[in-house]
């Protein structure tokens, strides 16, 4: 008999071929999370750099979720970005200071304020949303269908277990570009 020529299959190789792969264990889908999260922040902090306004990340991530929420306290704007109430104060302070953000007393309670988005914060949010959208479509029309509906289903259900609700919901509703 002949030994076999054919070159061996690696694990990659098994991975292309199997019709339907296993399950993929805690430590996969772990991994395939933080790749692909990776991705999605490239793409967040291209969008935001790509705006004249010069902001951070996390400064982003608070008028998003003024945006998400409308007016908040700034108590429970540390809350939803899981930061002390004196960092959010000061991220607060320094958007305000940019003009991106208003503080506005009560009319209930003169003693409580809330920030809330300027025009100017609201026209970024929905220019780096659009950004973001538009790359985000480029790099899913990439893919092929089945896995864009896969993704679609995946996604719907991992920000809902995140807690995040879709911009059709948000206060400020951001319409592409």
């Amino acid at each position: 008999m002949h030994a076999s020529r054919a070159k061996p299959i690696t694990e990659c190789d098994h991975r292309r071929v199997s019709p339907s792969p296993a399950p993929p264990d805690g430590d996969a889908l772990v991994d395939a999370v933080m790749t692909a999260s990776r991705a999605l922040l490239a793409v967040a902090a291209r969008s935001v750099a790509a705006v004249d306004e010069d902001v951070t990340l996390p400064q982003y991530r608070t008028l998003v979720v003024l945006a998400q929420y409308g007016a908040r306290r700034p108590a429970d704007l540390a809350a939803s970005l899981s930061v002390t109430p004196s960092t959010a104060t000061r991220m607060c302070d320094r958007l305000v200071a940019k003009g991106l953000i208003d503080r506005e007393r009560s009319d209930d309670d003169r003693r409580a304020v809330g920030v809330a988005l300027t025009r100017a914060g609201e026209d970024l949010v929905r220019d780096v949303t659009g950004r973001r959208r538009k790359e985000l479509g480029t790099l899913l029309g990439a893919m092929p269908e089945s896995g864009r509906l896969a993704v679609v289903e995946a996604l719907r259900s991992f920000a809902a277990a995140a807690g995040e609700i879709p911009e059709t919901e948000w206060a400020v509703a951001p319409t592409p570009l």
